[in-house]
């Protein structure tokens, strides 16, 4: 059976996408191996384009992952009106920026490899918000010096020294939101004071 030219031009970037969002993870084939229970000889050959892709091999992958399917298959070209905003790669952190638009916020998704773990405090004009999806996240932030798990949040003025990364034991997955002249987040629903907390001092 033959595909369309869109079609087989998808299928041909599976593996190369297979083993970036791999090595993204500093994971290797062993490991992989054992999550899914695909022999490490055919996660191999798939990254190399020698094994075609399967909806039964690439869904065990993309559990193991715990990203969406398309995002291991892509789409091919058929007039999807969403825009598709590509990753780019800084300092060896993929950074996948979510906002289509400009303007004084901006959110991105970043994956920061396990050997991002040497502080190098930085200071420059704006405001940040850390949200941690997965891993664990380094903060130092002046005199402070933080690790964060999932679920956990920070928000700090940029001007003071900061850093974030890794704690070596992984990569990290952050959510981050950004106002570059210090727009900070303006949280409009919060949960209520537990009854006579706020009286007790």
């Amino acid at each position: 059976m033959e595909h369309s030219p869109d079609i087989a031009r998808s299928l041909a970037e599976v593996g190369p996408r297979l083993k970036r969002v791999r090595t993204e993870r500093g994971v290797t084939l062993s490991a992989l191996a054992e999550a899914t229970g695909i022999s490490k000889s055919t996660l191999s050959r798939l990254e190399s384009g020698q094994r075609r892709p399967s909806l039964e091999l690439l869904l065990p992958i993309a559990q193991a992952h715990q990203v969406p399917l398309d995002e291991l298959v892509g789409a091919p070209d058929v007039g999807d009106p969403r825009v598709r905003l590509k990753p780019r790669n800084m300092h060896g952190t993929t950074v996948l920026p979510l906002t289509r638009h400009p303007g004084p916020l901006q959110t991105f998704k970043m994956v920061i490899p396990a050997d991002r773990n040497s502080p190098d405090l930085r200071t420059h004009e704006g405001y940040e918000w850390l949200y941690v999806l997965a891993g664990r996240l380094r903060l130092v932030l002046a005199d402070h010096d933080l690790v964060m798990g999932p679920g956990e949040a920070a928000e700090f003025d940029t001007r003071l020294p900061h850093w974030f990364g890794s704690t070596g034991d992984g990569p990290v997955e952050v959510l981050s939101l950004f106002g570059r002249q210090g727009e900070r987040i303006h949280v409009r629903a919060q949960p209520r004071s537990r009854a006579g907390s706020a009286d007790a001092d």
